[in-house]
């Protein structure tokens, strides 16, 4: 019989939902515009809120220290991804290979700047999340779920926005002000849209913590 245990199931979903962003998170696409300025985000804002969620969901019901681990087990294999998608595109093809090696390198041969930013801003915002959502719960208990949910998203969003924003994007040839406003201009409503998308994936965590709890 075809039998998943629930836990397993989502530590999967969840570490298949980071190894996504990291894959496919250089596509953007325009979102809206605001006063004439176009606002763009990438893909994985559809991605986002569902690791998040995920996060509450397993502190909510196996704790903190299960939560922490989890993250550091994904982060070592982001990674892990990392080291050896540059050893991929790094080896020469074969003749065969050739033709198709530029699209192959142009895939996978993440930017070296571009994928530190964002493991290290993943890292430190997924464990102010667990580390927030859980504070939360100690002090309030198990009441107001959609509260601390929300709240620890807003935060550990707000610092991946801004950690990762400064430094993929933070030019030393520019003035600190003119980086302050450059960044604040595209991480702002970024940040916004993905308050706005964690609100709306609120039920997931209910969904989500009825679900584990039921035979436990």
């Amino acid at each position: 019989m075809f039998k998943i245990q629930k836990l397993d199931f989502l530590i999967a979903f969840y570490t298949t939902s980071v190894v996504l962003t990291e894959l496919m998170g250089a596509k953007t696409v325009p979102l809206f515009t605001i006063g004439g300025f176009p606002v763009s985000g990438t893909v994985t804002l559809l991605v986002l809120p569902f690791i998040y969620s995920v996060n509450d969901t397993i502190v909510e019901v196996f704790g903190k220290a299960r939560a922490q681990s989890i993250v550091r087990s994904t982060l070592l294999m982001v990674l892990y991804i990392f080291i050896f998608s540059l050893i991929a595109t790094l080896l020469p093809a074969d003749k065969r290979f050739s033709p198709t090696e530029g699209a192959y390198e142009t895939i996978f041969g993440i930017s070296a700047r571009f994928s530190a930013a964002s493991l290290i801003a993943f890292a430190l915002s997924e464990f102010s999340d667990v580390y927030i959502f859980a504070r939360m719960r100690r002090q309030l208990g198990k009441k107001n779920l959609w509260l601390r949910t929300n709240i620890s998203n807003f935060a550990s969003e707000f610092l991946d926005t801004a950690i990762f924003m400064t430094l993929a994007f933070y030019s030393t040839d520019q003035a600190v002000i003119s980086n302050i406003i450059f960044i604040s201009g595209i991480a702002l409503p970024y940040w916004l849209l993905r308050c706005c998308m964690s609100i709306i994936e609120t039920p997931l965590v209910y969904l989500g913590v009825k679900w584990l709890k039921d035979k436990k």
